[in-house]
């Protein structure tokens, strides 16, 4: 049975629950000569970053690092999920050249590890399968020492993109689940819990040695147990690495924040999700699904070989 949300704003008596932006929440506004740098790389090449388009509150820091996620397949997404800061709308026609630009960006800034993600494109037949994998081969090109994440869209009802893009061959391969079962109807309407558990479950079967990776927002409304459930169908799907961070409501018409998160429960979900198996967990209030993806991507790469080691013992 779905729950009943029950916003913020109709709680004000409920000392539980925080409106106000605590003061972890709090960033500072980039301002680093780096972070001019990549805004302009990204200008020049025409390139799009979610970093921007989903105002994600770690860009100073990424982008002083030259760190940034770059976003394929247009700007306009054909879903409106209500988290979601991207655009709604009928999408423009691919840009057979957009993978060219994004592997010369990624030798320019020399990054050791890239992040591509890309808006939902159901207008495709491939969901925008054949751009990711044109991107990561045109990467691998330009620069074939830097290890390549790709966060996905669900590919719901197309047949044949996860292998299109798994035949690539990304070293991670991440789609975020956003939420528990409960609130998608809400949340994420035009997406199914099942078909993104599905989907990072047959990525690691297709692929056994790629990292998955996925991650859930937290302060919709979700309860401690809900989350905690939710990581074991993650690790039911092999799931290797988990992500949890406060969502922040971009506009007043998206979804409202229910509740911030305090640090000390996003280290009670650290710890359960350890517990559970997985090789890699970020929770924290600013967590995001590509927040310090480089050195996460090393730290798996330790880890895995730790646990082989100890296997053989």
């Amino acid at each position: 049975m779905m729950k009943t949300i029950r916003h913020p704003e109709k709680q004000k008596n409920n000392s539980s629950i925080s409106v106000k932006k605590p003061d972890w929440l709090k960033v500072r506004a980039p301002t680093s000569d780096n972070w001019r740098k990549v805004k302009d790389l990204m200008k020049s090449k025409k390139l799009v970053t979610v970093c921007e388009e989903a105002a994600c509150p770690n860009i100073g820091e990424c982008w002083s690092k030259k760190h940034a996620t770059m976003m394929i397949l247009g700007e306009i997404c054909t879903r409106a999920c209500a988290f979601c800061n991207i655009t709604t709308g009928a999408p423009n026609a691919i840009d057979v050249f957009e993978p060219i630009r994004v592997a010369e960006a990624v030798n320019d800034m020399e990054l050791e590890h890239v992040v591509i993600t890309s808006v939902d494109r159901d207008d495709l037949k491939d969901g925008g399968a054949t751009q990711f994998a044109n991107t990561i081969y045109e990467i691998r090109k330009k620069s074939p020492n830097t290890s390549i994440e790709i966060l996905t869209p669900d590919f719901r009802n197309k047949s044949n993109s996860l292998e299109i893009i798994m035949a690539s061959e990304p070293d991670v391969f991440n789609h975020n689940l956003e939420t528990v079962p409960s609130l998608y109807n809400e949340v994420r309407p035009g997406a199914r819990y099942f078909t993104s558990l599905k989907l990072l479950h047959d990525a690691k079967s297709i692929m056994p040695n790629v990292f998955t990776k996925s991650g859930i927002m937290v302060g919709f409304g979700e309860t401690k147990k809900e989350v905690l459930q939710l990581m074991d169908d993650l690790r039911a799907a092999n799931v290797d690495f988990l992500t949890i961070g406060q969502y922040l409501q971009p506009t007043p018409k998206h979804f409202p924040v229910y509740e911030f998160i305090t640090p000390d429960l996003f280290e009670y979900y650290k710890k359960h999700a350890y517990g559970k198996g997985f090789l890699m967990v970020s929770s924290s209030p600013l967590t995001r699904s590509s927040y310090h993806a480089s050195d996460d991507f090393e730290k798996l790469k330790y880890e895995r070989n730790r646990l082989a080691l100890v296997k053989s013992i």
